[in-house]
This record gives structure tokens, C-alpha cells and sequence, in this order.
């Protein structure tokens, strides 16, 4: 699995995929997604999809997939040589979600959670399967929130395909199985890559499994604390257990803010004024912004 695009660039998100072979284009075929990493609270999520043609499901089973977690890492990575040297029965695909990406759409001003973050990603994730030409009749989900809500938002979106969205789907469908494993893999490859931009240098590089609960996770983000600059961008600092740091141990910051504290409302001209006689026109007291840095407007050059 070649992450180079993602580890030039920890900030964006990547795909990552195998070819498609023309069975997976002219044979109808079943797809399963499932994610890896999801309550971390570093490193990133990783969405994954298998697919294979429903005519080789007795055959696709009998391949040993089980839910990642059930694997050892070393499990898991011979499983995943096991499904690239079955690409003439299969394919897979990988959308590694930044931590950036995760806490900057988490924290921004229209709300967007984590379940529907996870929504999008899976369908961007079948989309791109479909625009690559892959048949899909069957569709297998490991349920985020509500199943039969998700399911339905789901059928909603492809119609065509006969969907079903369930809890412990990674256990139940071997394809969901198998899509588990991709994204624990590349999820796994992610993190053990990890390359720090901002020069962190670790007295323990051992940071543990990253949930918020690991005292190895603990130590790393005490230690990697900056009182001025926060979080490495390893870290999901939209996560309460990195704000709570934040709030308690960062030094405190003042922002600027687009009105005058003072004024208000009351002291935003109204659009007639600027139409009066210069005489006439209130004078316009200057945003703080401007007087504490001694700018003047230039009038004439």
C-alpha cells in the first residue's frame, strides 16, 4: 500500500486503491465499508470498501476475513497480501482522513459531526467505486448512529442497489470484513509512519493506542503540549480530551472581533449615510485594530 501521496501531506486526506479488473466491471458484484479509528484521538480515520462478484461470495468467504479488531497487526497484514494477490477476484479502497481535516470540519461554524463526516465518507467512497466502472448490486454497511436511518439515507442515494446497513456488520459479511482490514492497515501504516513537521522529538515514541483512556496517549499529549501553539497536527484537537489541555494548561488568547466591543449595532453606519454631504456624515470611529497598530488610511500617494 503506497501512502506517499499522504505522508508528503498530513494535513490533506488521500485515496488509496487497487486496479479494477474487468469481472468487477461486467459481473454484478456486493460492496462492503467499514472505517478504522474512529474514537482516536490521534492520528487519522480511515474509511475503507471491499468488492468482489456476488457469483464468488462461497468462494470470497472461505478467505478467512474476520472484524480487524479480532486480528493481530501482523494477522492483518498477511491477510492484506492475501487480497492483493486476489485482485482478479477483488478490489478495495482506502480514504485516509487527516486529523486536520476531522477537527477543522468538526469545529467549524455550521455543524458537522462525526456520524455525518462518516456518512459522507462512505458514500464519496462508493461513488468513486461506481465512476470507476465497478457493478455494484449489493451493499454492506457497518452501521454509524442509527442503522435504519443510515440505511435509509443510503438507499436514498443509490436506489438501484439493495442495501444493508447493521450493527457488527464486520463480523456478519465477509466483505465488510475485509473492508475492516484495509482500513486498519492503512490506518495502522499511517500512524507507525508518522512523520512530526513540527520537529517533535519524544523522550517515549511509544504513544500508545491514541483513545483518550491509554496512559501512553496521556504521557504523549502532555509531552507534546505546546502552552502557545497547542497540538502537533497528530493530534484531533477537537477532541474534548485534547480541549480540556487546552483550556487548562494553554496561555489565553484575546481575538480580535469584527465589531467594536462598544458600539454594537448602534455604531454601524447605515448605507444613506455615505450618500450625505461630507459635512453632514457622522464621523466614523476607527476599528481598534487600526489604532493599536498606528494604521492610518493613505489618501493621497
Amino acid at each position: 500500500m503506497d501512502q506517499s501521496m499522504y505522508e508528503a501531506d498530513r494535513q490533506a486526506n488521500c485515496l488509496i486503491e487497487s486496479p479494477v479488473c474487468n469481472r468487477l466491471k461486467s459481473e454484478p458484484c456486493w460492496l462492503g465499508v467499514d472505517e478504522a479509528g474512529r474514537g482516536p484521538v490521534l492520528g487519522p480515520m480511515v474509511y475503507g470498501i471491499c468488492f468482489s462478484p456476488v457469483a464468488d461470495k462461497e468462494k470470497f468467504g472461505s478467505m478467512g476475513f474476520a472484524d480487524s479488531k479480532t486480528l493481530t497487526e501482523e494477522q492483518r497484514d498477511n491477510i492484506f497480501s492475501e487480497i492483493n494477490s486476489s485482485l482478479d477476484l477483488l478490489g478495495w479502497m482506502v480514504e485516509i482522513l487527516s486529523p486536520a481535516y476531522i477537527s477543522n470540519s468538526m469545529l467549524r461554524r455550521d455543524k458537522y459531526n462525526l456520524n455525518a463526516l462518516s456518512h459522507d465518507c462512505a458514500i464519496r467512497l462508493v461513488k468513486t467505486a461506481i465512476d470507476r466502472g465497478v457493478n455494484i448490486t449489493e451493499l454492506y454497511v457497518d452501521t454509524v448512529g442509527d442503522p435504519v436511518k443510515y440505511q435509509a439515507k443510503l438507499k436514498e442515494v443509490f436506489p438501484s442497489i439493495d442495501v444493508t446497513v447493521a450493527k457488527k456488520a464486520d463480523s456478519l459479511y465477509p466483505v465488510v470484513s475485509a473492508a475492516s482490514i484495509c482500513a486498519k492497515v492503512a490506518r495502522d501504516k499511517a500512524v507507525k509512519n508518522w512523520e512530526f513537521e513540527e520537529n517533535i522529538t519524544l523522550d517515549e515514541p511509544n504513544y500508545g493506542s491514541g483513545y483518550p483512556g491509554d496512559p501512553k496517549t496521556k504521557q504523549f499529549l502532555e509531552a507534546s503540549f505546546d502552552r502557545v501553539f497547542g497540538f502537533p497536527n497528530f493530534v484531533r484537537f477537537s477532541w474534548s480530551t485534547a480541549a480540556l489541555i487546552m483550556e487548562k494548561d494553554g496561555v489565553s488568547v484575546e481575538w480580535e472581533d469584527d465589531e467594536d466591543d462598544e458600539g454594537g449595532t448602534e455604531s454601524t453606519p447605515t448605507v444613506s449615510q455615505f450618500f450625505k454631504k461630507k459635512s453632514e456624515r457622522p464621523e466614523l470611529k476607527q476599528h481598534r485594530f487600526f489604532i493599536q497598530r498606528q494604521l492610518t488610511p493613505v489618501t493621497s500617494l
